[in-house]
């Protein structure tokens, strides 16, 4: 029998496990074919917008005195599913490379909704993998980033973004005003080479050179080659065709949460390439029930980057007064960001409130704007 303390912990525990109902929607949608080959992007979008609306706001935050061994089945179904991914897409590979079952159109739907998979849950895991010390939980983050073509992103993050966000030095810090559709290009453009930049600054503080054994580019490249091999070998051009469409629909996603997380948020400059610490206000906040358990709380961003190593289960949320608020979760958001001007008007008010809000004293925000304030330092 359960103890009650048990019982609480698998009652909080299981709804982080809600990812796990996208495999058979996959297999759903391969083996029906027809409209059902949608069913992935419309339980990303529609679905889970749904039951926020339904399900509401959680604004309970969890004890930060939490022993570790308490959060095993949190960390556990981000540690397994690598394989989970690996089977999904090469099956998929497989199976329209094998079968006359799916026509084209019905094809590319399907990689689509594979490209959901990896994207909305996959990028999102290796997320919180990356920033955790076991070796196990690191291997199994590059691992999901390698298959979808994005290792880089590890670098970038935990070497760039986490130190310079809110400032002209950080990518993927959404500018005010800039849409969607300029910052993917910018951040394809600029991500790759501010990551191979901090890794090639970071050996040269240890009077390494940049093409050292130990710049980890070098496990980079060899993953993403051995996936599009694999790719290859499972269903040869159209094979590496079809993972590279997927990995592309995980990246547009992944920037498309970047994008909405930090749009307008910028930090204080105190002069000479001095900027203010990273407080909870500098990311936008989302209490979003539903989609806070496919997204395993990464709508508390707020905190995430308050706190970057703090575990998914133990993020804490806040109040519109410690940090600004997006209206709804990361499905509705992520789609207005899609239609720049209706973006613009729905949130541009809510970051001049902001500027209000958190610095009265800055009269002019041109630099702030226009990115052109100092470097970092």
């Amino acid at each position: 029998m359960l103890t009650a303390d048990q019982l609480r912990l698998w009652q909080n525990t299981l709804p982080f496990w809600i990812s796990l109902t996208v495999v058979p929607l996959a297999l759903l949608g391969a083996g029906l074919g027809g409209g059902w080959v949608l069913i992935l992007p419309v339980y990303g979008w529609v679905v889970f917008s749904l039951l926020d609306a339904l399900t509401g706001l959680n604004e309970e935050n969890a004890d930060l005195d939490t022993p570790e061994e308490d959060l095993f089945w949190y960390r556990f179904i981000t540690i397994i599913w690598f394989p989970i991914q690996f089977c999904v897409i090469f099956a998929m590979i497989w199976w329209v490379t094998h079968t006359e079952h799916l026509g084209t159109a019905e094809t590319l739907a399907l990689f689509f909704g594979v490209g959901v998979i990896s994207g909305t849950i996959g990028i999102n895991y290796s997320h919180e993998l990356m920033h955790q010390k076991p070796a196990i939980e690191r291997w199994m983050g590059d691992l999901l980033l390698a298959s979808v073509l994005y290792s880089h992103f590890r670098s970038e993050h935990l070497l760039v973004h986490h130190r310079y966000v809110g400032t002209p030095r950080d990518p993927v810090t959404a500018r005010y005003n800039e849409g969607f559709h300029r910052f993917f290009p910018r951040v394809l453009r600029q991500c790759p080479e501010s990551a191979w930049k901090a890794e090639a600054a970071m050996l040269a503080r240890k009077g390494l050179p940049a093409f050292h054994p130990s710049n980890p580019f070098a496990r980079y490249a060899l993953l993403q080659a051995g996936f599009l091999l694999l790719a290859f070998l499972i269903g040869g051009w159209i094979g590496v065709l079809l993972f590279c469409f997927q990995a592309f629909v995980a990246i547009w996603q992944l920037e498309l949460v970047n994008y909405i997380e930090h749009y307008g948020l910028t930090r204080k400059h105190l002069g000479e390439g001095k900027y203010e610490h990273v407080r909870p206000h500098h990311s936008w906040n989302a209490a979003q029930k539903a989609s806070n358990w496919l997204l395993i709380n990464l709508q508390r961003h707020s905190d995430h980057h308050y706190k970057p190593n703090r575990r998914f289960p133990l993020l804490q949320t806040y109040s519109a007064e410690d940090a600004p608020q997006l209206p709804y979760g990361y499905p509705i958001m992520t789609a207005l960001a899609m239609v720049p001007p209706a973006w613009r008007r729905y949130m541009n008010p809510k970051v001049r409130a902001w500027r209000r809000q958190y610095y009265p004293e800055i009269d002019d925000w041109s630099a702030y704007k226009a990115g052109t304030n100092p470097l970092p330092r």
